[in-house]
């Protein structure tokens, strides 16, 4: 119970086929709801702190403590994880603090500097004991940056894990980013085929804009960490605002 790794957490999901929720932290607040959340539904759950996260806070330290704090003290297996850190010295932090997972993001990148790039940080943390998510085929969505076409080729993924050792892919299905409806359209024949071809737990990003009958055809499809952010903040603002009024 308590404090887990991710590979605790993810690897038993992926064996049964199961999805394991993944929330975005602003506030301790967050953490606390998200972790009371998992506990009334017996089941593990993972605490990510975002690049942007970090950066509102001023640094990562603050909320990466806190969140440690209550992953400690929660009575089913919680994992904190860095989530899009763009930078190395970000990677760095983290392992410093003790998160024992980052999800380095150098999608915005052409194939090859992604692969060389996301290799060594790759490297710097496995021989930490960090387990390393990166992504191919960017999901985009802030920033107007999201093409509703783009896709990750299998056979590209297939190549970017083996080039790379990363133990965790996110893919581009269909979703995006910031979605505020929940009309995505994910492919999940292409979920399973980038499963097969990956061998390793697919990520899906973006998750707030999906149909939630949706997200469960994509964990029987081949997804097994489900990333959840925007949604949080709808439901969190929506509150304040009803109750302020």
């Amino acid at each position: 119970m308590s404090l887990a790794t991710m590979g605790e957490i993810i690897g038993p999901a992926q064996a049964a086929g199961r999805g394991v929720g993944a929330f975005n932290v602003i506030g301790i607040e967050h953490a606390e709801a998200i972790v009371g959340g998992a506990e009334a539904a017996g089941a593990p759950v993972v605490l990510q702190i975002s690049e942007n996260c970090a950066a509102w806070h001023g640094a990562l330290e603050p909320i990466a403590q806190a969140c440690l704090a209550v992953a400690r003290a929660a009575a089913v297996p919680v994992a904190v994880h860095l989530d899009h850190a763009s930078g190395a010295e970000l990677v760095r932090a983290a392992s410093a603090l003790g998160l024992g997972s980052v999800m380095y993001d150098a999608s915005r990148l052409p194939y090859a500097d992604n692969v060389r790039v996301t290799a060594e940080v790759a490297r710097w943390c496995h021989d930490r004991g960090i387990w390393v998510e990166a992504e191919l085929g960017e999901v985009g969505g802030k920033d107007g940056v999201h093409s509703p076409v783009a896709r990750t080729d299998p056979d590209q993924a297939a190549g970017f894990v083996a080039a790379t050792g990363v133990d965790a892919l996110a893919v581009a299905v269909g979703s995006s980013h910031a979605m505020l409806t929940k009309d995505a359209v994910l492919d999940l024949g292409l979920i399973s085929r980038l499963r097969q071809a990956a061998g390793v737990p697919l990520v899906l990003h973006g998750s707030s804009g999906v149909p939630e009958a949706d997200l469960s055809a994509a964990i029987r499809a081949g997804m097994t960490k489900i990333n959840i952010a925007t949604q949080l903040n709808k439901v969190f603002t929506a509150a304040v605002r009803d109750y302020l009024i």
